[in-house]
């Protein structure tokens, strides 16, 4: 009976990935109309790793032949929950953002004086009269702006506190496995309706390194799902209705006009190369090494080429950056990498990444730099053999 159930969970899993692949071909097809071909292929591209991240999930076999996919259950069962629980957030936010929206436009009607509206108005509301005064989307936003949205990248830490901890600190992981294993038991006869038999539905015991990386996997997943459902809000319905907008009070650039946002494109390509791990292809290493030169090397290039960049180069594409920016993040990538992946595969990973960030395609780099990264050393490995790391 179980096994049924962890298929149902697991199939509908998959399902909701193949409605976010379809969702962001809809999107891109927006963006490509409106002439945002950056946005437009940025997009197509995620639609088009989603609907792999479910013939994945589906059909990848990873213990003893068993297609239990990016999760074991009962992961995948907490998963679709998750996704549910977040499709209802969200849209119980824009029902109450659209309720405000039409408070906002009656008292708009009603009132004169401005001053007095403005105290009038409850912060949501507020924030609506801010969004619909001017245009959210704008071609250059402010150095403080630019250094709020990068701050995002800094979430690699977090991830590196989930998979290693930090000195005497275990791994976030490993505390949350071990407190499920011991909150399942104290409420087992709820957790048997529910789950199945504890013992022998749960997957992990306390301290299995299995889980530390399953349950890193899941973090980025659930937080790809959180992330991208309010991003489909925003596109279909207004940037006013986006939870993730409004918890951010992001400044949008054109390039996100009928386009998800370059936290999608970041996150769904660290996935990407957290499934080669899975795989087997690649040690744990090199893939914590790759999402950490993916966000910080990227956020130094653009915020050190913005506040110091002095020698403009014109891209490809036309973009504007600088020599100095160039310089930020190929070095902070090769520096991040000089001790865990020795000086060849460290001077690999930031030829790769200057290479990315001055030859732009219509893919951004935040999708393809966790990607090609892993990609080059993994073909370096293979055709060199030689060793990652110093030994």
């Amino acid at each position: 009976m179980w096994d049924i159930v962890a298929n149902i969970y697991r199939i509908t899993f998959s399902f909701a990935f193949f409605v976010l692949g379809y969702l962001m071909f809809l999107i891109s097809k927006r963006g490509f109309r409106s002439k945002n071909a950056y946005g437009g292929g940025s997009t197509l591209a995620c639609g088009i790793l989603f609907l792999l991240f479910g013939f994945f999930n589906l059909f990848f076999p990873r213990e003893n032949g068993l297609f239990i996919g990016f999760l074991p259950y009962p992961f995948s069962g907490f998963m679709v929950w998750w996704i549910g629980i977040v499709l209802i957030l969200n849209l119980l936010f824009s029902l109450i953002m659209r309720r405000n929206i039409r408070l906002v436009e009656e008292r708009k009607n009603n009132e004169s004086s401005t001053v007095e509206k403005e105290e009038k108005l409850k912060p949501l509301q507020r924030y609506i009269v801010f969004i619909k005064s001017e245009n959210p989307y704008t071609e250059q936003i402010s150095f403080k702006m630019e250094a709020i949205r990068k701050a995002f990248h800094l979430s690699c830490f977090l991830i590196l506190l989930a998979y290693y901890g930090f000195y005497f600190i275990p791994s976030l992981t490993s505390l949350i496995n071990n407190s499920i294993i011991i909150f399942i038991h104290q409420v087992e006869w709820s957790y048997n309706i529910l789950w199945g038999d504890v013992i022998a539905q749960y997957p992990y015991v306390i301290g299995d390194f299995h889980a530390i990386v399953d349950l890193t996997l899941f973090a980025l997943i659930a937080a790809l799902f959180f992330m991208v459902t309010s991003e489909i809000i925003r596109v279909l319905w207004g940037p006013e209705y986006s939870l993730f907008n409004v918890l951010t009070r992001a400044v949008l650039r054109n390039k996100e006009y009928n386009a998800v946002g370059p936290q999608i494109y970041l996150i769904s390509g660290v996935i990407v190369a957290y499934t080669l791990y899975i795989m087997g292809l690649v040690p744990g290493s090199v893939i914590m090494t790759v999402i950490v030169i993916s966000c910080i090397s990227d956020a130094l290039a653009a915020l050190i080429g913005r506040k110091w960049g002095k020698h403009k180069v014109t891209c490809l594409n036309g973009d504007k950056k600088s020599i100095e920016g160039f310089l930020a993040g190929a070095g902070s990538a090769f520096l991040i990498g000089l001790v865990p992946l020795g000086p060849v595969y460290a001077l690999i990973g930031a030829l790769i990444f200057l290479i990315l960030d001055y030859f732009p395609l219509l893919i951004a780099d935040n999708i393809l730099n966790p990607i090609m990264i892993t990609l080059g050393i993994i073909i370096i490995y293979l055709i060199t053999g030689f060793p990652i790391g110093w030994k």
